[in-house]
Protein backbone atom coordinates (compact mmCIF):
# COMPACT_ATOMS: atom_id res chain seq x y z
CA UNK A 1 0.00 0.00 0.00
CA UNK A 2 2.87 2.37 0.73
CA UNK A 3 4.14 1.96 -2.82
CA UNK A 4 0.70 2.90 -4.18
CA UNK A 5 0.60 5.98 -1.96
CA UNK A 6 4.06 7.05 -3.15
CA UNK A 7 3.09 6.48 -6.76
CA UNK A 8 -0.06 8.58 -6.43
CA UNK A 9 1.92 11.32 -4.69
CA UNK A 10 4.34 11.33 -7.61
CA UNK A 11 1.46 11.77 -10.05
CA UNK A 12 0.13 14.73 -8.08
CA UNK A 13 3.57 16.34 -7.93
CA UNK A 14 4.04 15.92 -11.67
CA UNK A 15 0.59 17.32 -12.47
CA UNK A 16 -0.55 13.99 -13.93
CA UNK A 17 -3.03 12.80 -11.31
CA UNK A 18 -6.38 11.97 -12.88
CA UNK A 19 -9.80 12.12 -11.31
CA UNK A 20 -13.24 11.52 -12.76
CA UNK A 21 -14.94 14.80 -13.66
CA UNK A 22 -18.20 15.33 -11.78
CA UNK A 23 -20.46 16.40 -14.61
CA UNK A 24 -23.99 16.03 -15.91
CA UNK A 25 -25.38 16.57 -19.40
CA UNK A 26 -28.39 18.91 -19.21
CA UNK A 27 -28.65 19.28 -22.99
CA UNK A 28 -26.93 17.99 -26.14
CA UNK A 29 -23.50 19.54 -26.50
CA UNK A 30 -23.44 20.88 -22.93
CA UNK A 31 -22.13 19.65 -19.59
CA UNK A 32 -22.76 20.91 -16.08
CA UNK A 33 -19.75 20.69 -13.77
CA UNK A 34 -19.62 20.35 -9.99
CA UNK A 35 -20.11 24.05 -9.23
CA UNK A 36 -23.24 24.08 -11.37
CA UNK A 37 -21.79 25.99 -14.30
CA UNK A 38 -23.10 24.96 -17.71
CA UNK A 39 -20.27 24.55 -20.22
CA UNK A 40 -20.03 23.99 -23.96
CA UNK A 41 -18.57 20.51 -24.46
CA UNK A 42 -15.41 20.38 -26.59
CA UNK A 43 -14.29 16.99 -25.26
CA UNK A 44 -16.99 14.73 -26.67
CA UNK A 45 -16.52 12.46 -29.71
CA UNK A 46 -20.23 12.73 -30.59
CA UNK A 47 -19.09 14.35 -33.83
CA UNK A 48 -22.38 14.18 -35.76
CA UNK A 49 -24.61 14.91 -32.73
CA UNK A 50 -26.34 11.54 -33.16
CA UNK A 51 -26.28 10.49 -29.50
CA UNK A 52 -29.54 12.41 -28.97
CA UNK A 53 -31.05 11.72 -32.39
CA UNK A 54 -34.68 10.60 -32.02
CA UNK A 55 -34.27 8.01 -34.78
CA UNK A 56 -31.61 6.19 -32.76
CA UNK A 57 -33.71 6.47 -29.60
CA UNK A 58 -36.77 5.05 -31.37
CA UNK A 59 -34.77 2.08 -32.71
CA UNK A 60 -33.37 1.39 -29.23
CA UNK A 61 -36.79 1.61 -27.61
CA UNK A 62 -38.31 -0.80 -30.12
CA UNK A 63 -35.49 -3.28 -29.45
CA UNK A 64 -36.00 -3.00 -25.69
CA UNK A 65 -39.69 -3.75 -26.09
CA UNK A 66 -38.88 -6.79 -28.25
CA UNK A 67 -35.73 -8.19 -26.59
CA UNK A 68 -35.41 -6.55 -23.17
CA UNK A 69 -32.43 -4.65 -21.82
CA UNK A 70 -29.69 -7.27 -22.18
CA UNK A 71 -28.59 -10.06 -24.52
CA UNK A 72 -28.26 -12.48 -21.60
CA UNK A 73 -25.20 -14.37 -22.80
CA UNK A 74 -22.21 -14.41 -25.09
CA UNK A 75 -23.21 -14.78 -28.71
CA UNK A 76 -21.71 -18.27 -28.99
CA UNK A 77 -23.97 -19.35 -26.13
CA UNK A 78 -27.47 -17.93 -26.53
CA UNK A 79 -26.85 -14.20 -27.00
CA UNK A 80 -26.77 -14.10 -30.81
CA UNK A 81 -29.87 -12.13 -31.78
CA UNK A 82 -31.23 -10.58 -35.00
CA UNK A 83 -30.12 -7.02 -34.06
CA UNK A 84 -26.49 -8.20 -33.88
CA UNK A 85 -26.63 -9.90 -37.26
CA UNK A 86 -28.41 -6.98 -38.91
CA UNK A 87 -25.85 -4.57 -37.47
CA UNK A 88 -22.97 -6.65 -38.82
CA UNK A 89 -24.48 -6.63 -42.30
CA UNK A 90 -24.90 -2.86 -42.17
CA UNK A 91 -21.36 -2.29 -40.84
CA UNK A 92 -19.80 -4.49 -43.52
CA UNK A 93 -21.69 -2.64 -46.26
CA UNK A 94 -20.68 0.73 -44.78
CA UNK A 95 -16.95 0.01 -45.12
CA UNK A 96 -17.27 -2.04 -48.34
CA UNK A 97 -16.20 -5.41 -46.89
CA UNK A 98 -17.86 -8.80 -47.11
CA UNK A 99 -18.49 -9.51 -43.43
CA UNK A 100 -18.24 -7.86 -40.02
CA UNK A 101 -18.10 -8.94 -36.40
CA UNK A 102 -19.37 -6.80 -33.52
CA UNK A 103 -17.41 -6.41 -30.27
CA UNK A 104 -18.40 -4.85 -26.95
CA UNK A 105 -16.04 -1.88 -27.39
CA UNK A 106 -13.09 -0.68 -29.43
CA UNK A 107 -10.78 -1.71 -26.59
CA UNK A 108 -12.21 -5.23 -26.56
CA UNK A 109 -11.89 -5.37 -30.33
CA UNK A 110 -8.22 -4.45 -30.48
CA UNK A 111 -7.21 -6.61 -27.54
CA UNK A 112 -9.07 -9.57 -29.05
CA UNK A 113 -8.31 -9.23 -32.75
CA UNK A 114 -4.53 -8.75 -32.65
CA UNK A 115 -3.73 -11.84 -30.52
CA UNK A 116 -6.10 -13.88 -32.69
CA UNK A 117 -4.18 -12.96 -35.84
CA UNK A 118 -0.54 -13.10 -34.83
CA UNK A 119 1.31 -15.37 -32.40
CA UNK A 120 4.69 -15.65 -30.76
CA UNK A 121 6.44 -16.67 -33.98
CA UNK A 122 5.34 -13.51 -35.78
CA UNK A 123 5.93 -9.78 -35.59
CA UNK A 124 3.41 -7.00 -35.10
CA UNK A 125 4.38 -3.52 -36.28
CA UNK A 126 2.56 -0.63 -34.66
CA UNK A 127 2.72 3.11 -35.20
CA UNK A 128 4.24 4.83 -32.16
CA UNK A 129 1.12 6.95 -31.69
CA UNK A 130 -1.40 4.13 -31.89
CA UNK A 131 -4.10 3.93 -29.23
CA UNK A 132 -3.41 2.15 -25.93
CA UNK A 133 -5.84 -0.62 -26.86
CA UNK A 134 -3.71 -1.46 -29.90
CA UNK A 135 -0.58 -1.61 -27.77
CA UNK A 136 -2.30 -3.86 -25.26
CA UNK A 137 -3.46 -6.12 -28.09
CA UNK A 138 0.12 -6.31 -29.36
CA UNK A 139 1.41 -7.29 -25.90
CA UNK A 140 -1.26 -9.95 -25.46
CA UNK A 141 -0.35 -11.49 -28.80
CA UNK A 142 3.07 -12.58 -27.53
CA UNK A 143 4.58 -11.67 -30.90
CA UNK A 144 7.66 -9.50 -31.31
CA UNK A 145 6.29 -5.95 -31.12
CA UNK A 146 8.07 -3.36 -33.27
CA UNK A 147 7.18 0.33 -33.08
CA UNK A 148 7.81 2.50 -36.11
CA UNK A 149 8.07 6.27 -36.06
CA UNK A 150 4.74 8.01 -36.51
CA UNK A 151 3.59 7.90 -40.15
CA UNK A 152 7.16 7.02 -41.23
CA UNK A 153 6.90 4.47 -44.03
CA UNK A 154 10.67 4.38 -44.54
CA UNK A 155 11.13 3.24 -40.95
CA UNK A 156 8.30 0.73 -41.35
CA UNK A 157 9.95 -0.71 -44.46
CA UNK A 158 13.32 -0.98 -42.73
CA UNK A 159 11.73 -3.02 -39.94
CA UNK A 160 9.90 -5.22 -42.44
CA UNK A 161 13.19 -5.93 -44.23
CA UNK A 162 14.89 -6.88 -40.97
CA UNK A 163 12.14 -9.38 -40.14
CA UNK A 164 11.26 -10.68 -43.60
CA UNK A 165 10.13 -14.28 -43.70
CA UNK A 166 8.16 -14.06 -40.44
CA UNK A 167 4.36 -13.67 -40.28
CA UNK A 168 3.69 -9.95 -39.88
CA UNK A 169 0.73 -7.77 -38.94
CA UNK A 170 0.84 -3.97 -39.39
CA UNK A 171 -1.65 -1.89 -37.38
CA UNK A 172 -2.32 1.83 -37.88
CA UNK A 173 -5.10 4.30 -37.20
CA UNK A 174 -6.57 6.17 -40.15
CA UNK A 175 -7.19 9.29 -38.02
CA UNK A 176 -5.05 9.56 -34.91
CA UNK A 177 -7.04 10.31 -31.79
CA UNK A 178 -4.69 12.78 -30.11
CA UNK A 179 -3.08 14.51 -33.11
CA UNK A 180 -5.98 14.38 -35.57
CA UNK A 181 -3.68 13.61 -38.50
CA UNK A 182 -4.09 10.95 -41.20
CA UNK A 183 -2.10 7.76 -41.77
CA UNK A 184 -0.38 7.50 -45.20
CA UNK A 185 -2.62 4.58 -46.16
CA UNK A 186 -1.70 4.48 -49.86
CA UNK A 187 2.01 4.23 -49.04
CA UNK A 188 1.37 1.52 -46.44
CA UNK A 189 -0.68 -0.47 -48.95
CA UNK A 190 2.20 -0.18 -51.43
CA UNK A 191 4.48 -1.74 -48.79
CA UNK A 192 1.89 -4.45 -48.18
CA UNK A 193 2.03 -5.46 -51.84
CA UNK A 194 5.82 -5.71 -51.57
CA UNK A 195 6.12 -7.53 -48.23
CA UNK A 196 2.85 -9.44 -47.95
CA UNK A 197 1.84 -8.58 -44.38
CA UNK A 198 -1.65 -8.47 -42.91
CA UNK A 199 -2.89 -4.87 -42.62
CA UNK A 200 -5.38 -3.68 -40.01
CA UNK A 201 -6.64 -0.08 -39.98
CA UNK A 202 -8.43 1.31 -36.94
CA UNK A 203 -11.03 3.79 -38.24
CA UNK A 204 -12.49 4.71 -34.85
CA UNK A 205 -12.34 8.44 -35.58
CA UNK A 206 -13.13 8.16 -39.30
CA UNK A 207 -16.16 5.89 -39.71
CA UNK A 208 -19.22 8.02 -40.35
CA UNK A 209 -17.15 11.09 -41.26
CA UNK A 210 -15.10 10.34 -44.38
CA UNK A 211 -15.56 8.58 -47.67
CA UNK A 212 -18.66 7.53 -49.63
CA UNK A 213 -21.63 7.11 -47.27
CA UNK A 214 -19.33 7.78 -44.31
CA UNK A 215 -17.46 4.53 -44.95
CA UNK A 216 -14.15 5.86 -43.62
CA UNK A 217 -10.74 6.85 -44.92
CA UNK A 218 -9.96 3.40 -46.32
CA UNK A 219 -13.05 3.52 -48.51
CA UNK A 220 -12.45 7.20 -49.34
CA UNK A 221 -9.05 6.28 -50.78
CA UNK A 222 -10.37 3.27 -52.70
CA UNK A 223 -8.32 0.80 -50.64
CA UNK A 224 -11.04 -1.46 -49.24
CA UNK A 225 -9.83 -4.46 -51.23
CA UNK A 226 -6.21 -3.98 -50.13
CA UNK A 227 -6.77 -3.47 -46.38
CA UNK A 228 -7.37 -6.82 -44.70
CA UNK A 229 -9.24 -5.61 -41.63
CA UNK A 230 -11.09 -2.37 -40.98
CA UNK A 231 -12.06 -1.59 -37.40
CA UNK A 232 -14.77 0.92 -36.58
CA UNK A 233 -16.58 2.08 -33.47
CA UNK A 234 -20.20 2.99 -32.85
CA UNK A 235 -19.51 5.22 -29.83
CA UNK A 236 -18.10 8.25 -31.63
CA UNK A 237 -19.56 9.64 -34.87
CA UNK A 238 -22.34 7.03 -34.78
CA UNK A 239 -23.60 8.12 -31.36
CA UNK A 240 -24.05 4.69 -29.78
CA UNK A 241 -21.67 2.13 -28.25
CA UNK A 242 -19.58 -0.86 -29.29
CA UNK A 243 -17.26 -1.64 -32.16
CA UNK A 244 -16.87 -3.85 -35.21
CA UNK A 245 -14.20 -5.29 -37.43
CA UNK A 246 -14.89 -5.88 -41.13
CA UNK A 247 -12.93 -8.30 -43.28
CA UNK A 248 -13.22 -11.26 -45.62
CA UNK A 249 -15.19 -14.36 -44.56
CA UNK A 250 -12.14 -16.42 -43.56
CA UNK A 251 -10.72 -13.81 -41.20
CA UNK A 252 -14.11 -13.27 -39.57
CA UNK A 253 -14.40 -17.02 -38.99
CA UNK A 254 -10.92 -16.99 -37.44
CA UNK A 255 -11.98 -14.22 -35.05
CA UNK A 256 -15.22 -15.95 -34.07
CA UNK A 257 -13.14 -18.97 -33.08
CA UNK A 258 -10.03 -17.28 -31.65
CA UNK A 259 -10.79 -13.74 -30.39
CA UNK A 260 -11.17 -14.28 -26.66
CA UNK A 261 -12.75 -10.87 -26.01
CA UNK A 262 -15.53 -11.88 -28.40
CA UNK A 263 -15.92 -15.50 -27.33
CA UNK A 264 -16.05 -14.83 -23.60
CA UNK A 265 -18.00 -11.54 -23.51
CA UNK A 266 -21.73 -11.05 -23.15
CA UNK A 267 -23.18 -9.69 -26.38
CA UNK A 268 -24.07 -6.02 -26.77
CA UNK A 269 -27.55 -5.13 -25.51
CA UNK A 270 -29.95 -5.48 -28.45
CA UNK A 271 -31.08 -1.88 -27.99
CA UNK A 272 -27.51 -0.67 -28.45
CA UNK A 273 -27.11 -2.74 -31.60
CA UNK A 274 -30.39 -1.40 -32.98
CA UNK A 275 -29.37 2.20 -32.26
CA UNK A 276 -26.04 1.63 -34.02
CA UNK A 277 -27.75 0.23 -37.10
CA UNK A 278 -30.07 3.23 -37.17
CA UNK A 279 -27.04 5.53 -36.99
CA UNK A 280 -25.46 3.81 -39.99
CA UNK A 281 -28.67 4.29 -41.95
CA UNK A 282 -28.79 7.99 -41.02
CA UNK A 283 -25.17 8.59 -41.98
CA UNK A 284 -25.41 6.74 -45.29
CA UNK A 285 -28.53 8.65 -46.27
CA UNK A 286 -27.38 12.17 -45.33
CA UNK A 287 -23.99 13.33 -46.67
CA UNK A 288 -24.72 16.86 -45.44
CA UNK A 289 -23.81 15.73 -41.91
CA UNK A 290 -20.23 15.03 -42.99
CA UNK A 291 -19.85 18.13 -45.10
CA UNK A 292 -21.26 20.35 -42.35
CA UNK A 293 -18.84 18.94 -39.79
CA UNK A 294 -15.92 19.45 -42.17
CA UNK A 295 -16.99 23.07 -42.64
CA UNK A 296 -17.24 23.74 -38.91
CA UNK A 297 -13.87 22.12 -38.26
CA UNK A 298 -12.27 24.37 -40.86
CA UNK A 299 -14.03 27.41 -39.41
CA UNK A 300 -12.58 26.70 -35.96
CA UNK A 301 -9.05 26.32 -37.32
CA UNK A 302 -9.38 29.61 -39.18
CA UNK A 303 -10.64 31.26 -35.99
CA UNK A 304 -7.61 29.92 -34.13
CA UNK A 305 -5.34 31.26 -36.84
CA UNK A 306 -6.87 34.72 -36.51
CA UNK A 307 -5.83 34.60 -32.87
CA UNK A 308 -2.30 33.52 -33.72
CA UNK A 309 -2.81 29.84 -32.83
CA UNK A 310 -1.76 27.41 -35.56
CA UNK A 311 -2.64 23.73 -35.83
CA UNK A 312 -1.72 21.24 -38.53
CA UNK A 313 -4.61 18.84 -37.95
CA UNK A 314 -6.64 18.09 -41.11
CA UNK A 315 -9.53 16.55 -39.17
CA UNK A 316 -12.25 17.30 -36.61
CA UNK A 317 -9.74 16.62 -33.82
CA UNK A 318 -7.83 19.84 -33.12
CA UNK A 319 -4.96 19.57 -30.62
CA UNK A 320 -3.31 22.70 -29.26
CA UNK A 321 0.10 21.75 -27.87
CA UNK A 322 0.90 23.52 -24.61
CA UNK A 323 3.97 21.55 -23.54
CA UNK A 324 4.09 21.44 -19.75
CA UNK A 325 1.55 19.33 -17.93
CA UNK A 326 0.71 21.99 -15.35
CA UNK A 327 0.31 24.65 -18.03
CA UNK A 328 -2.16 22.48 -19.96
CA UNK A 329 -4.20 21.87 -16.79
CA UNK A 330 -4.20 25.58 -15.96
CA UNK A 331 -5.35 26.49 -19.47
CA UNK A 332 -8.18 23.94 -19.28
CA UNK A 333 -9.29 25.41 -15.95
CA UNK A 334 -9.29 28.92 -17.42
CA UNK A 335 -11.42 27.74 -20.34
CA UNK A 336 -13.82 26.13 -17.88
CA UNK A 337 -14.22 29.47 -16.12
CA UNK A 338 -15.08 31.01 -19.49
CA UNK A 339 -17.72 28.39 -20.23
CA UNK A 340 -15.85 25.79 -22.31
CA UNK A 341 -15.20 22.20 -21.31
CA UNK A 342 -11.90 21.06 -22.84
CA UNK A 343 -9.68 18.22 -21.67
CA UNK A 344 -6.01 18.69 -20.81
CA UNK A 345 -4.33 15.57 -22.21
CA UNK A 346 -1.07 14.64 -20.49
CA UNK A 347 1.40 11.75 -20.47
CA UNK A 348 1.19 8.82 -20.68
CA UNK A 349 -1.66 9.43 -23.14
CA UNK A 350 0.70 11.65 -25.17
CA UNK A 351 4.53 11.81 -25.19
CA UNK A 352 6.27 13.80 -22.42
CA UNK A 353 6.57 17.48 -23.21
CA UNK A 354 3.52 17.49 -25.51
CA UNK A 355 0.67 18.05 -23.04
CA UNK A 356 -2.19 19.59 -24.94
CA UNK A 357 -5.73 20.81 -25.06
CA UNK A 358 -7.70 18.48 -27.29
CA UNK A 359 -10.65 20.16 -28.98
CA UNK A 360 -13.16 17.95 -30.78
CA UNK A 361 -15.51 19.73 -33.16
CA UNK A 362 -19.07 18.45 -33.36
CA UNK A 363 -22.34 19.49 -34.94
CA UNK A 364 -23.36 20.80 -31.52
CA UNK A 365 -21.02 23.78 -32.09
CA UNK A 366 -22.29 26.83 -33.96
CA UNK A 367 -19.98 29.17 -35.84
CA UNK A 368 -20.37 31.85 -33.17
CA UNK A 369 -19.59 29.34 -30.41
CA UNK A 370 -16.45 28.22 -32.25
CA UNK A 371 -15.32 31.83 -32.56
CA UNK A 372 -15.90 32.41 -28.86
CA UNK A 373 -13.95 29.26 -27.96
CA UNK A 374 -11.00 30.36 -30.09
CA UNK A 375 -10.95 33.78 -28.40
CA UNK A 376 -11.17 32.20 -24.94
CA UNK A 377 -8.30 29.87 -25.78
CA UNK A 378 -6.11 32.77 -26.89
CA UNK A 379 -6.72 34.43 -23.50
CA UNK A 380 -6.09 31.18 -21.63
CA UNK A 381 -2.69 30.74 -23.27
CA UNK A 382 -1.42 34.19 -22.29
CA UNK A 383 1.44 33.63 -19.77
Amino acid sequence: MESFAAWLKGLRTAGRFRRLPVIDRPAPGRVTEQQGRQLHDFASNDYLALAHDPRLAAAAQAAIERYGTGAGAARLMSGDLPPHRCLEQAAAALVAKERALVFGSGYLANTGIIPALIGRHGVVLTDRLNHASIYDGCRLAGARMLRFRHNDCDHLEALLRQHSGRPALVVVESVYSMDGDFAPLADIVALKKRYGFLLMVDEAHAVGLYGPEGGGRVREMGLSAEVDLVLGTFGKALGSYGAFVAAGPMLIDVLINRARTFIFSTALPPATAAASQAAIEVVRADPSLRSELAGRSQWFKQALSRHGIETSSPSQIVPVIVGRDDAAVAAAQTLCQRGFYVTAVRPPTVPPGTARLRFTITLHHTASRLEEAAAALAEALIP
